[in-house]
C-alpha cells in the first residue's frame, strides 16, 4: 500500500538480520527494483549505488557508473541491458565485489546496536 507499518518493518529487520542468503538477496531484488517490473535497469542499478556510497562514505576505485557497468558486464548474462531476479540471485552469488557491496547495502547492525 505504499507504507510500511511496524509489522512490516520488524518482519524485514528479521529478514535482513536472520534471514538465509537466498531470501535477503530476493528482498533486495524487489527493494531495488523501484519501477516494479520485474528487472533492474542500470538506472535503477547505478541509484542504488549512488545512495549507497553516499550513505557509507569512503574512497572508492572506481566510479559508480563504472561499477555498474561492471556489474552488469559481469552478471546481465543474456545482454538485455536489465537484471532478471535470476541474474541478479546468481550474479550475487558469483561476484564477490557485487555480494560485498549487496550485503553492506542494508548493513544494520549499527542500528540493531543502537536498540
Amino acid at each position: 500500500d505504499g507504507y510500511i507499518d511496524f509489522m512490516e518493518y520488524v518482519a524485514a529487520l528479521s529478514l535482513v538480520l536472520r534471514g538465509k542468503m537466498e531470501q535477503k538477496l530476493r528482498w533486495y531484488f524487489k527493494l531495488y527494483d523501484v519501477d516494479g517490473n520485474g528487472c533492474i535497469d542500470r538506472h535503477e542499478l547505478l541509484n542504488i549505488i549512488k545512495a549507497i556510497r553516499a550513505i557509507n562514505g569512503g574512497d572508492h576505485e572506481t566510479s559508480a557508473e563504472e561499477f555498474t557497468n561492471r556489474v552488469f558486464d559481469r552478471i546481465d548474462v543474456n545482454g538485455d541491458g536489465e537484471l532478471s531476479l535470476e541474474e541478479f540471485v546468481e550474479g550475487a552469488r558469483k561476484d564477490e565485489e557485487f555480494m560485498e557491496v549487496m550485503m553492506k547495502s542494508l548493513d544494520l547492525s549499527h542500528i540493531v546496536a543502537m536498540i
